[in-house]
């Protein structure tokens, strides 16, 4: 018999699915809930356990995880009479790695500790390969021996583990990486935009500039994207476009300035508004052809 905490899990999007796997791959116990059943068959297919419901996936877990895509959705599987908080048992240990606010995050501790259930906000970044490959950074918000018990569970799917302070403290820090990627994404779209305009040979210069200061995990990870103008979703603009509120808003809180942050999430905003949420956040080059007179 297997000594490690028996796992549920709740949400197998893009996410979510390489992630689960991998812990099954680890040797953990895992049992899967989401509305999709192909998404189910998926993981049965890699070891794990389909359940019908959050209640029945919950039940005889010891770790839960959430890997949803916003607030609203972790707070619809988290409370209610079907939800984690009424089913799961005193003492299991509540996993958030969905990318939500930080005020949700501390309700939701708030709302767990008075049911004996114990929470960590440990959201991700480093994208769909960075799941499918288990090298995520996890950036965690949450009591210090909670962290020190779930470590071995987040070594399964990532390479930086880092807590980052009390509860919420992880979706701050995600609402700065956030920032950070967009901004990054924009800065590259540009260069590539400019690039081509200017008849320069893209594959190569995206080469040298990768191997200057230029250079970044964002280049590296969507310089094919760019190239191949290939924006199947890694990371959805619409997803972007929620963790650029998330920032603005907690950014609002704090009375901190985001003068480039704001025109970024202005961009994004732009872009799913004119339908294309459903791409990779790497379409910022999108945005940035019709600004410069291309049909896309």
């Amino acid at each position: 018999m297997s000594t490690l905490p028996k796992v549920a899990w709740i949400g197998l999007g893009i996410m979510g699915s390489p992630m689960s796997e991998n812990l099954v791959k680890a040797g953990y116990d895992v049992t899967g809930h989401t509305l999709e059943r192909e998404k189910l068959d998926r993981l049965t297919a890699a070891g794990g356990t389909a359940a019908a419901s959050v209640a029945e996936a919950v039940r005889d877990a010891d770790v839960i995880v959430t890997m949803v895509p916003a607030s609203p959705q972790v707070e619809a599987v988290a409370y209610g009479p079907d939800g984690i908080l009424e089913n799961a048992r005193r003492g299991a240990l509540l996993i958030d790695m969905s990318s939500i606010t930080p005020q949700t995050s501390v309700g939701l501790a708030a709302a767990a500790r008075e049911k004996g259930i114990r929470v960590l906000d440990a959201p991700v970044s480093g994208g769909e390969a960075g799941a499918i490959e288990a090298v995520l950074s996890i950036m965690v918000g949450g009591d210090q021996a909670d962290f020190d018990e779930a470590k071995p569970l987040f070594e399964a799917l990532g390479k930086t583990i880092v807590r980052c302070g009390p509860h919420g403290s992880g979706q701050t820090v995600k609402a700065a990486n956030q920032l950070i990627v967009a901004v990054n994404i924009q800065a590259c779209a540009e260069a590539v935009g400019f690039l081509e305009k200017s008849g320069v040979d893209l594959a190569a210069a995206l080469d040298v500039l990768g191997g200057g200061l230029a250079g970044s995990t964002v280049l590296a990870r969507k310089k094919d994207n760019f190239l191949k103008r290939d924006f199947t979703p890694g990371f959805r603009i619409d997803l972007h476009h929620k963790d650029m509120g998330i920032v603005t808003d907690a950014a609002r809180n704090v009375g901190a300035a985001l003068p480039v942050g704001a025109v970024v999430a202005q961009l994004v905003a732009s872009l799913r508004a004119q339908g294309d949420g459903g791409l990779d956040h790497s379409a910022l080059l999108r945005a940035v052809e019709r600004l410069s007179g291309a049909r896309v």
